[in-house]
């Protein structure tokens, strides 16, 4: 019975993973290992401050997220479980990428810390920003309000919430842009999301990305060993060039939890686990059960979850790790 591996996105603002750190031998070697790869203390992996500076602040995000979700993948290992078949939005794609096996650990971590020094924002370029967007049900055939609005792009699809009745965007853009339109749509139907001053998975994120093309194609990625899904577009990516591409595009292109999902349901997954804390539990529609994974009790309901449901577990061993 096939298991599938999400992975979120977003950035770790708050300290993640310190239950698991402080738990396991495993985790505490990893989170040393990483702190070899990029030059931050596990301590500051784990809880502290995030640095000042856009750009910085984002990269000891992405290393702290990123960092909690290969615990996860680990300790699930150490305990016999396995993926079938795995995929995540955004950062989470990469990781996904890297546990199957198309590029090594060292070189996820080493491009995350690489992004610290991207270019910021100049003087004269306008504040960046994101949104939530709550669609009704029945308004999703209907233009939406940001149709045709220069500085407002849509940056992700996360779906459907549990009871159908609306639906989930994000947005991304000019700031200025975001709250004027969040100022004429009804109440609630457009949400600022404060402290999130980067546009990511838009246009306005082309000088990151070509800042971080140089790096990304200096990787030497290879075929995944297991069914590996784009956020990017509906599919699996099969080869080294389709990871290459997924992350050399995925600063600018708009993601999809639906693409995700979707393509985990066409490989027949009857589970899905959750790796830490940024997809959110008990809001949105999955197509299969799924179990959030992000503290020590959750590794086991994880367990227990997959022996009731049939899933077959690997042998046991000190090989836990896929990338």
């Amino acid at each position: 019975m096939p298991l599938g591996y999400l992975f979120g996105g977003g950035v770790g603002a708050e300290p993640h993973g310190i239950e698991l750190y402080e738990a396991s031998p495993l985790v505490r070697r990893l989170y040393e290992e990483i702190s070899g790869w990029t030059g931050l203390t596990a301590e500051g992996i784990l809880r502290g401050e995030l640095p000042a500076g856009r750009e910085r602040r984002q990269s000891a995000g992405t290393i702290r997220e990123a960092a909690l979700a290969v615990a996860v993948h680990d300790l699930l290992a150490e305990a016999g479980l396995r993926p079938d078949v795995v995929g995540g939005l955004s950062l989470g794609s990469m990781t996904a990428s890297t546990l199957a096996g198309a590029l090594d650990r060292r070189s996820l971590f080493t491009m995350l810390a690489r992004t610290a020094d991207a270019p910021g924002p100049g003087p004269a370029d306008a504040d960046e920003g994101m949104a939530l967007a709550f669609v009704q049900a029945e308004d999703a055939q209907s233009p939406p309000p940001w149709q045709g609005l220069a500085d407002v792009h849509l940056a992700g699809d996360f779906g459907p919430v549990v009871d159908g009745s609306r639906r989930i965007l994000m947005l991304a853009g000019h700031r200025a842009a975001i709250e004027g339109l969040a100022a004429v749509s009804p109440p609630g139907a457009i949400v600022p999301l404060p402290g999130r001053d980067i546009a990511v998975h838009s246009p306005l994120r082309q000088p990151f990305r070509d800042f971080i093309a140089p790096h990304v194609a200096s990787i030497p990625f290879t075929a995944p060993r297991i069914p590996l899904l784009s956020c990017l577009e509906r599919g699996e990516l099969k080869t080294a060039d389709e990871v290459r591409d997924m992350f050399e595009r995925n600063p600018t292109d708009p993601i999809s939890l639906v693409d995700v999902y979707e393509g985990m349901r066409s490989h027949d997954v009857r589970l899905g686990l959750v790796m830490g804390p940024a997809i959110p539990e008990g809001i949105l529609a999955f197509p299969f059960p799924v179990v959030h994974v992000e503290r020590p009790e959750h590794i086991e309901l994880a367990v227990s979850t997959a022996y009731d449901l049939g899933i077959e577990f690997a042998q046991t061993d000190s090989g836990t790790r896929d990338g």
